[in-house]
């Protein structure tokens, strides 16, 4: 063993331990946009030049792993989240919001299946972070209604079906920057109040928690748990 390895952080990792975790997280996120979060972690293990053995030290589950690797855009989401709560005008909050979270589908194409993979997950560990998230995002929509620049009728449960649609453009179109772009604008107008516009018919029961992904992409497809 080297000098180098013997070195622990603050955390407890051996400076060895650490880097063959940042391995698997680099890994982990090449392989789940090539084939979807399902994919064997025998392959993100081999991607990394490591054991499967190590894989599992590191992350027991595959929810831990796929947690991991996009935990950064997760904390992204939820600190988006928080801004937008805290700008003193809602509607620029709901959009920057919106904006962000599409921002993150297009540039990494694997979080949309971790994104919505989050949220049905009703662990005891996550469920109140989920369920903040829900409370929050309706407070959201609240004030911007309130403010009269969010249609009336707008429902949360519209979120979801936003991000679907978006899911699906960046899924078929990784590419295609432009697309995206004039897709949540395109949303987002669609969502301010306008005298001309007619009423919506009812909203969908889709939640996030039942947030779908069934694709015939590479993404692959996981069950929606309610």
């Amino acid at each position: 063993m080297t000098e180098a390895s013997r070195i622990t952080a603050r955390d407890g990792m051996r400076a060895d331990a650490r880097r063959n975790r940042e391995r698997v997280l680099v890994a982990a996120r090449a392989v789940f946009a090539e084939h979807g979060i399902d994919a064997p972690m025998a392959t993100v293990a081999r991607r990394a030049g490591v054991g499967v053995a190590t894989l599992y030290r590191h992350f027991p589950t595959r929810d831990a792993l796929v947690r991991g690797a996009f935990a950064q855009q997760m904390e992204t989401c939820a600190r988006a989240l928080t801004e937008a709560l805290a700008d003193p005008d809602p509607w620029q909050g709901f959009q920057q919001l919106v904006e962000t979270i599409c921002a993150l589908q297009r540039e990494e194409r694997g979080f949309p299946a971790a994104f919505a993979a989050a949220f049905p997950d009703s662990t005891s560990e996550h469920a109140p972070y989920r369920q903040r998230a829900e409370r929050d995002f309706t407070t959201l929509v609240r004030r911007a209604q309130a403010s009269g620049a969010l249609r009336a009728d707008f429902h949360p449960s519209d979120l979801a079906v936003a991000l679907l649609a978006h899911c699906g453009l960046v899924t078929a179109l990784p590419d295609d920057g432009a697309a995206s772009r004039r897709l949540v604008a395109y949303l987002l107008q669609s969502f301010r109040t306008d005298p001309a516009n007619k009423p919506l018919p009812p909203p969908t029961a889709l939640t996030l928690r039942s947030f779908p992904i069934a694709t015939d992409s590479p993404q692959g497809q996981r069950s929606s748990r309610a």
